[in-house]
């Protein structure tokens, strides 16, 4: 799928006439508490430290990305547009960026993430969100979002999937947590996959390109969900 992304991030550039743009693109992790700031549950990724938020700032646009990979970085769009794409970190770095030139073309609004009760709120509104269009469907998770998982897990039949070793083989407010192993087995089983934006950073996404709806969720993926078009659920990003 990065051959495609890389496609239309190229002719984004070159359709906003930046190929020849000589602003330099900074990259760097995010603290905890710049990138959610002071929720009141202290079970977040970000918080534990499982994960930080790559920031990447364009001619005062803003763009971040999950990643467990993350450094600082300083390079010109050119750089960025012609990356070697072998790593998270890399991979975090021209996500965040991308996300970064879509907000200063005006092509998406929701770059940055949400911040203190926000995702607890979120929680809510997804389950509204997936009673709206799905009605009651029996869904596969991939990526332990707490408060997403605390909400789903009393309204509808829930399977969850997450790579995070502290979480697998333990139940998070009713629902089990399992190993990537289990999730080509869960996505046969649901109606729906709600899935986390950051596998097009750790390079796992092409395996929910299926028949069944896929709605993909979080700031990272913001970009890509507009230029290919997927389902992407993100209401209190900004």
């Amino acid at each position: 799928m990065y051959d495609i992304i890389k496609k239309e991030f190229v002719k984004l550039v070159n359709e906003g006439g930046l190929q020849g743009e000589k602003v330099i693109i900074r990259a760097t992790p995010l603290s905890p508490a710049q990138a959610i700031g002071n929720p009141e549950d202290k079970d977040y990724p970000l918080v534990v430290g499982v994960e930080r938020l790559m920031q990447a700032e364009f001619r005062g646009s803003v763009g971040q990305a999950f990643t467990d990979m993350y450094g600082d970085f300083s390079g010109k769009l050119s750089d960025i547009v012609g990356m070697d794409l072998k790593n998270n970190f890399r991979r975090a770095i021209f996500i965040s960026s991308l996300n970064a030139v879509m907000r200063h073309l005006g092509l998406i609004s929701e770059t940055k993430h949400c911040k203190n009760n926000q995702p607890r709120e979120c929680g809510h509104e997804l389950v509204r969100y997936i009673e709206k269009n799905y009605g009651h469907p029996k869904i596969a998770m991939v990526g332990f979002q707490p408060r997403m998982v605390e909400a789903l897990a009393q309204r509808f039949e829930l399977r969850v999937t997450d790579m995070d070793k502290d979480n697998i083989g333990k139940e998070k407010f009713g629902a089990k947590i399992y190993d990537p192993s289990h999730t080509k087995k869960n996505l046969n089983w649901c109606d729906i996959a709600l899935v986390t934006g950051t596998t097009v950073v750790n390079d796992t996404i092409d395996q929910f390109r299926i028949s069944k709806p896929v709605i993909f969720y979080g700031v990272t993926i913001s970009g890509v969900a507009k230029l290919l078009g997927l389902n992407h659920f993100c209401p209190f990003g900004s």
